[in-house]
């Protein structure tokens, strides 16, 4: 006679005699395991969580249960589900026992719920592509990115019946949570009225979840694949869209009935992930583990790579000049590029993320840059804005066959913790309102069909825009050339146009540099003569950081994508840089300086956003050099980069710094301050029932509304020539009703 385990219903229903003794014998050996390594199982802990973790690794590498459960390892992968069940079971017995013996109470393993057991660094981790039918039944590792959760269902798995003729009670198996009703009772043989008790402790619930993992490593002109997986019990609710995810399961086919939607046919391998084990990248946690954990694991070769580019003598241009050798030039642009892909430090309170905005004229190479960007970025993504729309960029709400609603991440929920470049920003006018709580308050809000939630998201924004005309007008305010809100422009910490003024130096050098890369020319050649022939031209234009990011005409073995990429990630793990107090007072000075520069005009463009932006770039400054503290040096490098910034958009149309000008579009165009000094005079003639007015009186008004400052006389002038204004005398003009 078989022995007999307290437990055993829990876990097995129905079993033959044969089974129960291969039960008893693999809990022994895996209860033996748990003995000997106790302190890696908490018992009090598992026992409030109702699961516990195991690693594979740690397993395998036991000798004595490797001897005594020779066939473990096949065992967990082929007949998957039943050895966990027999692992939980030595864990229930385990725990069971050392209760009994704290608190002398022989009932204690009546009252103990299921403990499941969860497997982690299960290896290889198999590609979602390569998943098909000769997957069936077996244990596999994925890992994606979750694009979709649906909501949480009670499924039942075990339904009591009574019969009424007998009275006895039987247990039925539910079959994938569908519902199976007894046709007859197996005791006294009657095929009807036998009814379900839903209330019995027979008949057992569990909590399902189905969610969609997407691969994150898709080849070109390809769909991404993706996997519906089911999350059961302590599973439920462990992701959100956008999540990175690391889950075992066993390969799984849905009934093919289950799908009754129209015009859709049924197929018999419709696949799925019966999820074990759920390991969430994004917060680093798996089940009842804690421990920080980054979606790049690190090898020894990545440490003396990392290592290697650390030596570098001038470290932060090596970085500058790797991130898109291709591009020519535009250092301070690839510099605050860098400086957003990096991040500042993470606050409690305040965004460690910098978003950066590139605007200029077609083919500078704005979107090969954003490519390059998502190329290195842990974790990027590119999109581009004249085929997105507002769901793909948040999150879209769908309707599940049932009537229930789930969402499915957008890119800016994928790139989550990450990097999401958007080009062609300027083509997608309508979704430039779904950006605004995502850049600041760092998180999208869902307020559709009764459901209303917000989802976290971090994301780094680089974006790219072309003027509406097609060629920047300096003459036009940076809103007035995008066409974008102005909360929108203040959420940008760095603002960057790139013109295409006609220079015949730089135009020789850019095509031999284009050249270059298509032939066999030293690339060293070319620089070193661009260095010789154009320093006299440009010695006064160029700045101190544009000077000492620029090459001097030596070759650099630039990064590959793959090591920045894990250089990137290595900074953004490890390093936590702080400000200096020298630092603290240089950005200080900046921002006093910068601020009461521009409080003139009809706003100040300059507020305590701008200063979070500094605080930002400057730990971003020194995380590139994997430094713990934020230097002066560091400070005045950012300084340098925003003055950049600050100096190309507030240029006006005669190449002159006009600090009245706002990058929010609040500064009015030559032509519409003109024709509201009209229109103030025109209510001015009403008020005081005169037209005559003296060249004072018209230059008090323009003072009071803060108009054509240093362009009164032409504007007078200009009036007078269209007829608006009559000249009546040497001091005097008449305003002209009839062009009203």
């Amino acid at each position: 006679m078989a022995e007999h385990i307290s437990g055993m219903d829990l876990y097995f229903f129905g079993i033959s005699a044969s089974n129960r003794d291969n039960i008893i014998e693999n809990v022994k050996r895996f209860g033996s395991h748990i003995e000997r390594n106790g302190i890696l199982y908490p018992w009090h802990q598992i026992e409030k969580d109702h699961y516990f973790t195991v690693d594979f690794k740690t397993a395998l590498d036991d000798n004595l249960l490797m001897i005594a459960w020779s066939s473990f390892r096949d065992d967990l992968i082929a007949n998957t589900e039943f050895t966990l069940n027999c692992m939980g079971l030595a864990m229930y017995q385990y725990i069971s026992r050392l209760y009994k013996a704290s608190t002398q109470n022989t009932e204690i393993g009546k009252t103990l719920p299921v403990i499941r057991a969860r497997i982690l660094n299960h290896e290889p981790l198999l590609p979602m592509k390569d998943i098909n039918v000769s997957s069936f039944g077996k244990l596999v590792s994925l890992r994606g990115t979750v694009v979709k959760a649906g909501p949480v269902k009670i499924v039942c798995t075990h339904m009591a019946f009574q019969c009424p003729g007998c009275g006895s009670v039987q247990v039925e198996k539910q079959i994938n949570g569908t519902y199976i009703p007894l046709q007859k009772c197996t005791k006294c043989g009657a095929k009807q009225n036998v009814e379900p008790l839903y209330n019995s402790p027979l008949s057992k619930t569990v909590e399902s979840q189905n969610i969609v993992l997407q691969e994150i490593d898709c080849d070109v002109a390809r769909v991404p694949q993706t996997i519906e997986c089911e999350l059961t019990e302590d599973l439920v609710k462990c992701c959100l869209p956008g999540d990175v995810a690391t889950i075992s399961g066993v390969i799984k086919v849905l009934d093919p009935n289950d799908n009754k939607r129209k015009n859709k046919q049924n197929s018999i391998f419709n696949l799925y992930l019966h999820t074990v084990a759920v390991y969430n990248n994004s917060n680093g946690k798996s089940c009842s583990t804690t421990s920080s954990h980054q979606r790049i694991s690190f090898t020894h070769d990545d440490y003396l790579a990392i290592k290697e580019i650390h030596g570098q003598p001038q470290l932060f241009r090596y970085l500058v000049q790797s991130l898109c050798p291709l591009i020519y030039g535009h250092e301070i642009v690839k510099a605050g590029l860098l400086l957003g892909l990096f991040r500042g430090t993470k606050g409690d309170c305040i965004r460690s993320e910098s978003h950066v905005l590139m605007v200029g004229d077609p083919g500078l190479g704005k979107s090969q840059m954003l490519k390059s960007c998502a190329n290195v970025s842990p974790r990027g993504v590119y999109v581009c804005g004249n085929v997105s729309t507002t769901s793909g960029l948040t999150v879209t709400m769908t309707r599940e066959s049932g009537g229930e609603h789930s969402l499915e991440a957008g890119a800016l929920m994928i790139a989550d913790q990450g990097c999401c470049c958007i080009d062609e920003f300027d083509k997608l006018p309508a979704q430039h309102a779904c950006l605004l709580e995502a850049m600041e308050q760092q998180c999208i809000s869902i307020a559709k069909a009764g459901v209303v939630c917000s989802l976290p998201t971090k994301p780094t924004i680089l974006v790219a825009a072309n003027p509406s005309g097609g060629h920047y007008d300096q003459g036009k305010t940076l809103e007035q050339n995008l066409k974008l809100s102005s909360p929108l422009l203040s959420r940008f910490d760095l603002i960057f146009l790139l013109l295409d003024r006609p220079n015949q130096n730089i135009d020789k050098y850019l095509s031999k540099h284009i050249l270059t890369s298509h032939s066999s020319t030293s690339k060293h050649e070319t620089l070193q003569e661009y260095r010789e022939q154009t320093t006299n031209d440009f010695s006064q234009s160029k700045q101190k950081l544009s000077e000492r990011l620029k090459l001097n005409g030596e070759t650099l073995n630039y990064l590959s994508h793959k090591t920045f990429r894990k250089y990137i990630a290595y900074a953004q793990k490890y390093v936590e840089p702080r400000l200096s107090q020298e630092a603290k007072y240089v950005l200080t000075e900046f921002y006093v300086t910068l601020r009461k520069q521009f409080a003139t005009g009809d706003c100040t463009p300059v507020t305590a956003r701008q200063l979070y932006s500094l605080i930002r770039l400057t730990e971003a400054r020194a995380k590139a050099e994997l430094r713990e503290e934020a230097t002066i040096d560091d400070a005045k490098d950012v300084i340098e980069i925003v003055q950049h910034s600050v100096t190309d958009v507030f240029t006006n149309e005669a190449g002159v710094l006009d600090t009245t000008r706002s990058e929010m579009g609040t500064r009015m165009s030559y032509k519409k301050q003109v024709m509201k000094l009209v229109e103030i005079l025109q209510k001015k003639s009403q008020r005081e029932s005169t037209s005559l007015f003296t060249i004072q009186q018209i230059r008090e008004e323009a003072q009071r509304e803060c108009i054509l400052k240093d362009k009164f006389s032409d504007a007078l002038h200009s009036l007078n020539v269209q007829g608006y204004l009559l000249c009546k005398g040497k001091n005097s003009y008449q305003l002209n009703s009839a062009y009203l």
